[in-house]
């Protein structure tokens, strides 16, 4: 693969929001290399001993990674950008798009849970109608569904200008239905779907006309 670059505009939004250097010890390795780094790490899922070198040594990048992760910058810059895309018009509030799963952990850790399947922990994400990511949230295994659903949706805030950040798609698609009409005409019967009807109607208000019968209609409720 051919190396990664950074563009300018793009590291004139991730700049500003990186943490200050140390004004002491020794000086840290070239931010926009290495987070090129990182990027080349989670594009082409590469063994951290293969980074090619001309992004500085693979126990820095991954430092960098872990110790920006637990910081919150990588959040930063993330909402940052949704912001910007948001301002350009690049974001499709119009549709939602909700969906999760489980990720076994059977060495334990953070955020882990023991279920019938196991030790583990749940994710879940939504996204735009354009595949942007808007929100996600991880928790332990042993989260009720419908938990992490209403606090994946919560996480939802996109800022602007003025006024409040923007946290309400208009419609909300899990991904057991995405062969289907959108959640207001086609609910479907799974346990995500009715799981993200309930969390949208609510937490968020989103436009649900017509979903609790055609729930039913489906066969919503029953196994």
């Amino acid at each position: 693969m051919s190396r990664i670059h950074l563009t300018d505009q793009q590291w004139a939004l991730m700049q500003p929001l990186l943490p200050p250097p140390a004004r002491t010890g020794r000086p840290r390795a070239n931010d926009r290399q290495t987070i090129e780094g990182i990027l080349y790490i989670l594009i082409t899922g590469c063994r951290w001993q293969d980074l090619p070198r001309v992004y500085g040594a693979p126990s820095t990048v991954w430092r960098r990674l872990k110790g920006w992760g637990e910081a919150g910058v990588w959040k930063r810059i993330w909402r940052a950008a949704l912001a910007r895309l948001d301002q350009h018009g690049k974001l499709d509030w119009s549709l939602a798009f909700l969906d999760g799963s489980f990720a076994p952990a059977k060495k334990g850790g953070d955020k882990v849970g023991l279920t019938k399947k196991g030790k583990g922990t749940k994710w879940m994400l939504v996204v735009d109608g354009n595949g942007f990511p808007l929100g996600f949230r991880v928790e332990s295994a042993r989260t009720a569904e419908v938990r992490l659903a209403e606090t994946t949706l919560d996480t939802i805030s996109v800022a602007r200008p003025h006024g409040r950040p923007k946290q309400r798609p208009k419609k909300l698609l899990t991904s057991a239905e995405r062969t289907k009409s959108v959640v207001g005409s086609e609910y479907g019967s799974t346990e995500t779907g009715r799981l993200a009807r309930g969390a949208a109607q609510t937490r968020l208000g989103l436009e649900t006309s017509g979903m609790a019968a055609e729930g039913d209609r489906h066969g919503a409720g029953r196994e």
